[in-house]
């Protein structure tokens, strides 16, 4: 039970309202404020549990300007806890200003863990969990995004991404265009939701599965990707390895038609690519 003046850190469900833990559940009932990142949303899960505890709002937009309420209900010796939508905070959630504020002024921070999305999608991706890189969401550009996908495509562990549903087939289609079809990905929807979904397969194969149902587009993704063995006796190449060679070399509209020989990918998406790598040197 939370006795002590300090910050606690609780993780609460991702879906299923049933997986907020004992402990999380006597902490919540303890404190006297709750920092929820959406009160509407967290005024559910706490009135089902039938919490009327104080609820205050922290979120990314008004988290720095909160912090100092916050101190002074810790110097009142009222005790805290933070909260975020779903999971676990500060995972691609905010709360970093607050815990490490918190900290300075000698305060415990306490965490009370419990659901994660990124922990429940590697423990039933069927990849290697050791070593893995967890990067939080993509960034929401095409040209961001493809930029960063070729800094990592490289790295030996399995990665591991959040992507909103109104972003998840461009992200997976800019996969495709810096790394080829061919790498196996596994796609978390909804976890421990009703429509809960795992899906395992090529890049391609993933695509395709997606444009079959406009269905199967809704929801929260967690999105793992199989790493590159770097020990192994294949050649692997990424797109950009492919295309650049061959663009020093012949005309744009040469170089992405034998690239899109080579690769698979269309050669409206790669001449884009193309562009982008002019527009950056301009």
């Amino acid at each position: 039970m939370a006795q002590d003046v300090a910050l606690y850190v609780v993780a609460t469900p991702i879906g299923n309202l049933n997986d907020l833990t004992l402990r999380a559940l006597e902490t919540l009932r303890a404190v006297e404020v709750i920092a929820a990142e959406d009160t509407r949303h967290s005024h559910q899960l706490l009135s089902h549990h039938g919490i009327q505890n104080r609820l205050v709002s922290l979120h990314e937009h008004n988290e720095e300007a909160r912090l100092q309420s916050i101190l002074d209900y810790l110097g009142q010796g009222q005790s805290v806890a933070l909260i975020s939508d779903a999971g676990t905070p500060l995972i691609s959630d905010p709360g970093f200003l607050l815990v490490n504020a918190v900290r300075a002024q000698g305060y415990a921070v306490v965490p009370i863990p419990g659901p994660s999305a990124l922990i429940a999608a590697l423990s039933v991706a069927g990849l290697a969990v050791i070593p893995f890189t967890f990067y939080g969401f993509l960034p929401r550009t095409a040209k961001a995004r493809q930029d960063f996908l070729t800094s990592v495509g490289q790295v030996s562990q399995t990665l591991v991404f959040y992507e909103a549903s109104h972003r998840i087939v461009a992200a997976l289609e800019d996969m495709q265009t810096v790394w080829g079809g061919a790498r196996h990905v596994v796609l978390a929807k909804e976890l421990t939701k009703l429509y809960e979904t795992i899906q395992s397969g090529r890049i391609d194969e993933i695509l395709s599965w997606l444009a079959a149902d406009a269905r199967r587009c809704k929801g929260e993704f967690v999105l793992l990707v199989e790493k590159i063995d770097k020990n192994s006796d294949a050649l692997v190449l990424s797109v950009d390895e492919i295309l650049q060679p061959l663009m020093a070399a012949l005309p744009p509209k040469q170089a992405t038609k034998l690239a899109a020989e080579i690769t698979g990918l269309k050669k409206n998406d790669l001449y884009r690519r193309t562009m982008q790598w002019k527009q950056q040197d301009e």
